[in-house]
């Protein structure tokens, strides 16, 4: 038995749609299977936790989900085509109210909490540091990077590096990975 699911097996598991050459972790848990669609060329490492609510979530083609990641909520994920996030990394699209006029937490009744929901999208080309924190209603724009150890609570422009506790733009990034899609593309056909 390999470390992942054959594509055999990985048909069975009740995915919304599940593409060619993906390599999920047997060591994953996945919650919501019927509301997650993954794209081709995608891999996801050991110890992740993908738990889809009602938005579901959805890959595109060459995403990669490193060891140790959570995606949870129920707004809408997306990790559009050539995105990927690093060891860690934390991506939540529904957050608890913490001001203290309600409760708290999965055990109690909706009707007592005032949970917020809204949808995460990460872009084209977008990659993200290990440790790093994703909160409700983000998109992080096409090509954004976020570095190791950052605290994402608002929408990233396309093409910069963004870094931090909260995340604060530092620079503009290459869009040298544009032409290397090009080419990796090319090269398929």
């Amino acid at each position: 038995m390999t470390s992942f699911y054959s594509a055999e097996e990985l048909a069975e598991l009740g995915f919304k749609s599940v593409g060619n050459n993906v390599q999920l972790s047997r060591k994953a848990s996945l919650y919501g299977i019927s509301r997650i669609s993954i794209g081709n060329n995608v891999r996801i490492d050991d110890f992740c936790v993908l738990s889809a609510g009602k938005g579901g979530i959805e890959i595109g083609d060459y995403v990669h989900i490193a060891v140790y990641s959570s995606i949870m909520g129920e707004g809408k994920v997306t990790f559009e085509d050539f995105s990927g996030i690093s060891s860690r990394v934390a991506i939540y699209s529904s957050n608890d109210d913490y001001s203290g006029n309600f409760l708290t937490n999965p055990t109690v009744s909706s009707e007592y909490t005032n949970v917020k929901h809204a949808d995460v999208t990460l872009c084209k080309h977008v990659i993200v540091g290990s440790n790093s924190i994703i909160l409700p209603g983000v998109t992080l724009g096409a090509g954004c990077a976020v570095g190791a150890m950052s605290l994402v609570n608002r929408d990233c422009d396309e093409f910069f590096i963004y870094s931090g506790t909260p995340a604060k733009r530092l620079k503009e990034r290459s869009r040298n990975v544009l032409d290397w899609e090009q080419k990796l593309r090319a090269a398929l056909d």
